[in-house]
Formats: structure tokens, sequence, C-alpha cells
């Protein structure tokens, strides 16, 4: 496996795949003064010839950074699922996604491209995650959550049963939502309230 991106959460992608007995090839980054992480060499992005057989994962946290990059590099993508992760009957799991340990992903969700789910986030049955989206750690999904493309979940955040949540929006850290999220949307609290929309206003 490749990574694109020598961040911190590489470091947690690596802990995975060596918990899975998967090996880890070697690192890509555009920072040129980056020359290895947790003992695996750094390549310079700006002269990376991407392997056409190599499977790829993309490790960086930031949702609009892996959107970019994966339309960057098109190579083949693999994923990362953390053994102590709970995956039900009749999970999709698209590719590039990473799902950590302790998570709990329950029967016929269907989980995009490009995903995180961190660690100890909880989601429930059918529930369907667009490509880009990071569900943070401790995040509680119930049954039937939609999440748009590239939204990012806050840590601890809660999603009331059949709520759809737009794309790129942010749920706060600790919010409970019980109401349809906007695209574009941020909110906060509990219950939760926009604080700000595409447009930067109320």
């Amino acid at each position: 496996m490749i990574l694109i991106g020598a961040s911190g959460h590489a470091k947690v992608i690596i802990d995975i795949l060596e918990k899975s007995a998967v090996e880890v090839d070697y690192l890509v980054d555009a920072n040129p003064d980056i020359k290895e992480l947790v003992g695996y060499r750094v390549l310079n992005e700006r002269g990376y010839v991407p392997l056409s057989e190599a499977e790829h994962i993309i490790s960086i946290g930031a949702n609009p950074i892996r959107k970019k990059l994966a339309e960057q590099f098109e190579v083949p993508y693999g994923w990362a699922i953390h053994p102590n992760a709970i995956l039900g009957d009749d999970v999709t799991v698209g590719q590039g996604t990473v799902i950590m340990a302790g998570a709990i992903v329950n029967p016929s969700t269907q989980i995009g491209n490009h995903c995180i789910i961190n660690t100890a986030a909880s989601v429930d049955h059918d529930c369907e995650i667009h490509d880009y989206v990071h569900i943070s750690p401790n995040a509680t999904l119930c049954g039937g959550v939609t999440v748009g493309e590239g939204t990012q979940v806050g840590a601890g955040a809660t999603i009331i049963p059949g709520i759809k949540i737009g794309k790129w929006a942010t749920v706060g850290a600790g919010a409970v939502v019980i109401k349809d999220v906007p695209d574009y949307a941020t909110v906060v609290g509990n219950p939760a309230v926009v604080i700000k929309t595409k447009d930067g206003e109320k």
C-alpha cells in the first residue's frame, strides 16, 4: 500500500495496515523536507510517478484535500479497516475509505469513496455516507441517516434517525441534530441550529 500524505492521520492508517498484515511500501507528500514517517520512506510528490498496479490510500484528514488529491492521482485505491472495527452484514465500503479502531457500522449501510469513519464512531443500519465524508471520533449516526459528499460530522455529535445532512456541511462537535441540514451549512448545539450557510450568513 502507498499512502498519499505524510500526516498524523497517516500514522493511524499505518497502524491499521500493520495490524492487518498489509505491507506499507512508502508515503508520498508535497513537503520535500519530510523524508520519513514512523520509519517509512516519504517521497516528494513532485517527482512521484504513480504506480498503476499498486493500491493507494489518501492519508489526509481534510475532506477537500482528499477530494483534490483523488482527482489528481488516477491510481487504484485500497482501504484500511482496523481489525477491531465491527462491520455488519451487507455493508459496502468504497475505495480509499478508512475505518478506525472501535468503529461500528451496522447492516445495510453504504459508505462512499475516500471516507473516514473515525475511532469509536457508531453508524447504524441503512445509513448512506457519500464520498469524502469524515465521521469524527465517538460520533453517532442513528438508523437511516444520509450524509452528503464532503461533510464533516464532529466528535461526539449525534444524528437522530432518518436525518438528511447535505453536502459539504459541518456538524459541530457534540451537536445533536434533530432536523435536516442544508448543503454547506454549519450547525452546532443541542438541538443543533444553523450558524453559517454557504454565503457565510445564518
